[in-house]
C-alpha cells in the first residue's frame, strides 16, 4: 500500500477566498471615486497641482502593475504562490491605509506606488492558483463568479466610500483594512500547490523550459495597442467622474456615492451582455467596437448634460461598456496568442492594461488643460472612444481576412 497522501482538492473556502482576494485590486481604485473631489479641494491651497496630481496618484498603482507583471512569473517561481500571496495581501493593508495618517501629497502617491507592487503579486498569484487549484470547467466557474461579485462589491464599497470620506478627506483609506480578515482566510485556507507546472505552461515553455516558437511580437503591438487605448478609455469616468459631478453642483461625497452605487451595478449588464454576444458567435472586432461604443457614448453623454438625471444615463452606457471591456479584451487576445506564448502575451497585456490605468488621468487633464472643463474633457474621450472603437473593427477584419488569405 502507497502511503503517498492524495493530493489536496480546493474547494469553496478556496474559491470565496480567490473572490475576495481578486477584489482587492478593484477596491483600490473604484474606492477613490468619491473622494478625488474632497481630496482636490484638501490640498489645493497648498499645491496648485492638485487638480493633476490627485487623479494620477489614485491611478498610480497602476504604474507599479505595469512593471511588476512583466516579471510576475518570476516572482511566483522565486517565493512559491502561498508565500507570496499572503506576503502581498498583508502590506496591501498595512501600505493601503498609511495615507490615512499622512498630510503629504508626494508622501501620499509614494505609497500608491508601493500598494500598486502588492498588487501585481497579489494579482499574479492569485491567477496562477486559480489555475493551479481546478480544471478548465472549476475555472470558468470561479472567474464567472468573481466577476459577478466583484461589481456588486464595488457598488458597496462606492457607497460606504462617500460616507468615510464625508466624514473625513483621507478616511477612504481605512476600506483598505478589509484585507486583514481575507488574510487569516489565507491563513486557513489557501494551500500551496504541488507542482509548478502550471506556471512553466503559463510562461509558454514546454518540458525542456523553452518555448516552441518565436514569441509573436507583431501580434502582441496590436493586442497591447488597443488594450492600452481601451484602458485610457475604460478609467476616465473612474477617476474623475466625481469631478463632473462637482462642475453639475453636486459636491457632497456622500450624496455622490449613494447616487452612482446603483447605475454602477450596470457593469453586471455589460458582463451579460458579453456571455450573450460570445454565445451568439458575434466577431471579436464588433465586440470591442460595441465596447467601446457604451464607453464612449456615456462619457459623451456626461460631457453634454447639465443635469443629474443625465449622468446617470450616461453612467448607465459607460458602466455597460465597462463590464464588458476586460472579458472582452482578454478572451480576444487569449484567443490570439499561441498557447505556449500565452502566460507572456497575457503579462504584456496586463502591464499595458494598467500602464492605462496609471497614464489616463493624465492624457485627460492634458486634454482638458488649464482653463477647460472636465465635462468638455470628457465629451472629447467618448467621441474618440466610439471613433476608436470603429477604426479597430476596420483593422481587425482587414487582418483577419490577411491571415485567412496567408493560411489559404
Amino acid at each position: 500500500m502507497s502511503n503517498a497522501a492524495a493530493p489536496r482538492q480546493a474547494g469553496i473556502p478556496q474559491g470565496l477566498t480567490v473572490i475576495l482576494t481578486g477584489f482587492l485590486p478593484i477596491l483600490a481604485i473604484v474606492s477613490m471615486f468619491p473622494a478625488v473631489g474632497a481630496m482636490i479641494g484638501h490640498f489645493a491651497p497648498t499645491d496648485p497641482a492638485a487638480a493633476t496630481k490627485v487623479p494620477s496618484m489614485v491611478t498610480a498603482p497602476g504604474l507599479a502593475i505595469a512593471v511588476i507583471a512583466l516579471f510576475a512569473g518570476v516572482l511566483v517561481d522565486k517565493f512559491g504562490r502561498r508565500k507570496l500571496l499572503l506576503a502581498s495581501t498583508l502590506s496591501y493593508g498595512i501600505i493601503g491605509v498609511v495615507p490615512f495618517f499622512l498630510e503629504d501629497l508626494d508622501q501620499i502617491y509614494a505609497s500608491r506606488l508601493l500598494l500598486g507592487v502588492s498588487e501585481a503579486a497579489i494579482l499574479t498569484t492569485i491567477n496562477t492558483l486559480i489555475a493551479d487549484y481546478w480544471d478548465e470547467a472549476g475555472r470558468r466557474r470561479w472567474l464567472t463568479l468573481q466577476g459577478m461579485v466583484g461589481p456588486a462589491l464595488s457598488s458597496i464599497m462606492i457607497f460606504f466610500a462617500g460616507t468615510l470620506t464625508a466624514w473625513k478627506w483621507n478616511g477612504i483609506f481605512l476600506l483598505y483594512l478589509i484585507a486583514i480578515p481575507i488574510f487569516f482566510a489565507m491563513l486557513k485556507y489557501m494551500y500551496e500547490p504541488d507542482s509548478d507546472a502550471t506556471v512553466r505552461r503559463n510562461l509558454g515553455m514546454d518540458e525542456k523550459g523553452v518555448a516552441s516558437t518565436d514569441f509573436p511580437w507583431l501580434l502582441m503591438l496590436g493586442i497591447g495597442a488597443l488594450t492600452l487605448f481601451t484602458s485610457l478609455v475604460y478609467y476616465v469616468f473612474i477617476v474623475n467622474g466625481s469631478i463632473v459631478w462637482q462642475e453639475l453642483g453636486i459636491e457632497d461625497p456622500e450624496s455622490i456615492g449613494q447616487i452612482t452605487a446603483l447605475p454602477s451595478l450596470f457593469i453586471l449588464a455589460g458582463a451579460a451582455l458579453f456571455f450573450l454576444l460570445g454565445k451568439k458567435d458575434v466577431a471579436a472586432r464588433w465586440q470591442v467596437a460595441i465596447t467601446l461604443g457604451f464607453l464612449g457614448s456615456g462619457l459623451a453623454l456626461m460631457g453634454l448634460t447639465s443635469n443629474w438625471q443625465g449622468m446617470v444615463g450616461g453612467m448607465v452606457l459607460q458602466q455597460t461598456g465597462a463590464g464588458m471591456a476586460i472579458p472582452v479584451l482578454i478572451a480576444w487576445a487569449q484567443k490570439k496568442l499561441p498557447y505556449e506564448h500565452r502566460g507572456r502575451g497575457m503579462g504584456v497585456w496586463t502591464a499595458t492594461f494598467f500602464f492605462g490605468q496609471f497614464a489616463s488621468p493624465l492624457v485627460l487633464s492634458a486634454v482638458r488643460g488649464e482653463d477647460g472643463t472636465m465635462q468638455s474633457a470628457f465629451l472629447f474621450a467618448g467621441i474618440a472612444a466610439v471613433v476608436g472603437g470603429l477604426v479597430a473593427a476596420v483593422v481587425m477584419g482587414m487582418t483577419a481576412r490577411n491571415d485567412a488569405a496567408a493560411a489559404g
